[in-house]
């Protein structure tokens, strides 16, 4: 696994430290030196930038994150997918995982639990409202921030298309004991899989462990399929029995009988934090409504709950069984039941301030009949807490604009901020917006104009996804109703966000004329050539210096900036200055025993001045600089890829000897020979103003 700490990435993102190692990528602390930021960094390892469905899975993730944008999911800014390097940068969340928490903690009082629950179910909707179905929930990708706040993350093995399946071959063998039974027997999966997921996390954080354990992770799947797990109101009688039946109905093995979605989900464990005595009954379904709530003043009192699975039993009543659920560590919780209380005090008045700021509890609505309102009157009102979605509906029987139909329908209960579809009347006179998707410029222009459609305009756009040249899609989307007149902005393809950087060796032009010392360095690729004139008595126009210097490596787009003489000299000639730099390197062998190789990086106020390799073999590395102006100048002298830095402030006024000593770096004990040196440089280096 190679280990980017220290490197910079596409020249903005410079890697501080792991923060996390996964099955098919690490995870990297980093600041985007162009945004002024911290974010982290997934980069895909090394070994599997070959394999076909680990870089698909990969692109998958950056794919379902960029379509999601929600406060309980991980945000993506920016992705790369080089042939040799493979990243996706993400929001940087500072706290830790669920996992961690649960095995400091141990059973998390179940009002926390539900706080965590809440948030995970609403981001879960959020994703299944997109059609991404997550298929990896698990406390081990739930982060958990300091003011008690849940980020749900890793969407590596997310589907958009739900015809796909996933077995107990594939990589996600790892979360077996999270996955539902239709995933361990690699059946169609949907949202419902999610939901058997937030079961058994919910359980874990209650119980302190997950429901099934065994010495294979083949034994665990069958456990899923076949097993019960034991009763919560067991391991702990403290546990509210509704919730306790909110857990066993997310967890049944048929997905018919699961909450059908993570909005039935939220409203029950809802109606728990509301009223801890509600029970529920799933015997029967007489209405539209997911769930029939009971409280404590009906006949069935919170003490005979009714549930529609058997009740749940141990399969040997013997001293074994008994002894899983011995702790063996109980002293030792005991001891340690100081810091846990500190703990669970510091969580308890994180929960307390958020409730009686009313930020615990979701809303819950029962929603308006909005048929035969206007469409433009309802988004233009700032009275409903919905995310309205149009869909448009050719029609002469009502005037347009208005909403002849809705999903949810009227009454049903939702919670606030959920989407609601409203069908609003168009026109018979109005237009379709053609799908002309993957088609070239030609083609679609052509679909556009066969459906009357002529006011439109071309723009790029970058996609990872669509050929470069073809449509990706339309503003307004395929299949709005507009008017003839409506303009259609078509975006195509210009190829992926990303493109290989190449690094190209900076000639030597010192002593070539400017027209002859251009025409080499574009010959060589380089686009932004600057020539920079300098009092001097060497002839006029000829180079006298340049800045990367020699044998540099930099990028076709890169400044190189030319100085050449005026060919004269007055009494305004700014002052010079001989520095000498002598790095130490360290001496840094590889696990073969060859001494690795780095580059020497120096930079004279902030513009490149040498870029190149060297070999960390303990000598020293020379380098020549010439100075001219009158303020001082900073000098910045780095080993990239080990992270080494050290900056010096010089005067142009008077030559000097600067050293900087890179050999604690070293691997390896190293004396270095006065002898011994690199030289890096070309014999006509000067430096930059």
């Amino acid at each position: 696994m190679d280990n980017y700490v220290g490197k910079r990435l596409d020249g903005r993102y410079e890697i501080q430290e792991i923060v996390g190692v996964g099955g098919m990528s690490v995870v990297y602390k980093a600041y985007d030196n162009v945004d002024d930021r911290v974010v982290a960094v997934k980069i895909l390892k090394d070994e599997f930038l070959t394999n076909d469905d680990f870089v698909r899975r990969f692109k998958n993730e950056s794919k379902a994150i960029a379509l999601l944008s929600h406060p309980n999911i991980v945000k993506v800014y920016d992705v790369s997918f080089g042939e040799k390097l493979q990243y996706i940068v993400m929001e940087y969340v500072d706290g830790i995982t669920l996992k961690e928490y649960i095995q400091k903690q141990g059973a998390i009082t179940w009002n926390d639990a539900l706080f965590f629950t809440t948030q995970i179910l609403k981001a879960l909707q959020h994703a299944h409202d997109k059609g991404i179905v997550h298929r990896d929930i698990k406390p081990q990708n739930i982060i958990l921030l300091p003011n008690g706040n849940i980020k749900v993350a890793d969407f590596g093995i997310a589907r958009f298309s739900r015809s796909e399946t996933r077995t107990l071959t594939d990589t996600a063998i790892g979360s077996v004991h999270y996955i539902s039974p239709e995933q361990a027997k690699g059946e169609f999966t949907d949202e419902k899989a999610d939901i058997y997921s937030v079961g058994v996390v919910l359980y874990e954080m209650l119980a302190g462990k997950v429901p099934f354990e065994a010495e294979s992770a083949v034994s665990v799947a069958l456990m899923q399929l076949q097993n019960n797990a034991k009763r919560l109101t067991e391991i702990n009688p403290d546990i509210p029995l509704g919730l306790e039946q909110i857990c066993i109905h997310a967890m049944q093995k048929d997905p018919k009988d699961r909450y059908q979605s993570a909005t039935e989900m939220l409203l029950d464990v809802e109606e728990v934090i509301n009223n801890p005595k509600t029970v529920f009954d799933y015997s029967c379904f007489v209405d539209k409504s997911p769930t029939k709530y009971i409280s404590d003043t009906d006949k069935i009192t919170a003490e005979t709950p009714v549930i529609n699975e058997k009740p749940i039993e141990k399969a040997v009543d013997t001293d074994e069984d008994e002894v899983e659920y011995y702790d063996p560590d109980h002293k030792k919780k005991v001891i340690s039941a100081v810091l846990i209380g500190i703990i669970i005090l510091v969580t308890a008045t994180v929960l307390l301030v958020m409730a009686i700021t009313g930020s615990f509890k979701t809303s819950t609505n029962t929603l308006d009949n909005f048929v035969g309102f206007s469409y433009d009157e309802l988004i233009s009102s700032n009275k409903y807490d919905y995310e309205f979605v149009l869909e448009q509906k050719k029609t002469d029987e009502v005037e347009p604009g208005i909403v002849v139909d809705q999903s949810p329908e009227a009454g049903s209960k939702v919670i606030s901020g959920s989407q609601v579809k409203l069908v609003v009347s168009a026109s018979m006179d109005d237009i379709n917006v053609p799908n002309i998707y993957n088609l070239n410029d030609e083609k679609a222009k052509k679909a556009l104009s066969n459906e009357g459609l002529t006011n439109y305009k071309f723009t790029t756009i970058s996609s990872e996804t669509v050929e470069e040249g073809l449509v990706v899609y339309t503003e307004p989307k395929a299949g709005t109703v507009v008017s003839s007149d409506t303009q259609i902005v078509v975006f195509v393809s210009s190829g992926p966000t990303t493109k290989e950087v190449v690094n190209i060796e900076v000639p030597d032009v010192t002593g070539l004329k400017q027209e002859g010392a251009r025409a080499f360095l574009e010959k060589m690729g380089f686009k932004n050539v600057n020539f920079v004139t300098q009092d001097d008595l060497r002839p006029k126009g000829v180079v006298i210096s340049q800045s990367p210097a020699a044998g540099s490596s930099a990028t076709a787009d890169d400044k190189i900036k030319v100085v050449i003489s005026s060919g004269e000299t007055t009494t305004t000639t700014k002052p010079t200055s001989k520095v000498s730099l002598s790095v130490s390197l360290p001496k840094i062998v590889d696990e073969s025993g060859e001494y690795i190789t780095d580059t020497l990086e120096v930079t004279i106020d902030g513009e490149t001045y040498l870029n190149q390799a060297v070999t960390l073999n303990g000598t020293n590395a020379s380098v020549s600089i010439t100075l001219d102006g009158e303020n001082e100048a900073n000098v910045k002298v780095s080993l990239t890829d080990i992270g080494a830095l050290e900056t010096k402030t010089v005067s142009p006024k008077k030559n000097m000897n600067l050293k900087v000593d890179f050999s604690g770096f070293s691997n390896e004990k190293t004396t270095i020979s006065s002898n011994d040196s690199q030289t890096v440089q070309a014999s006509n280096v000067n430096g930059a103003q």
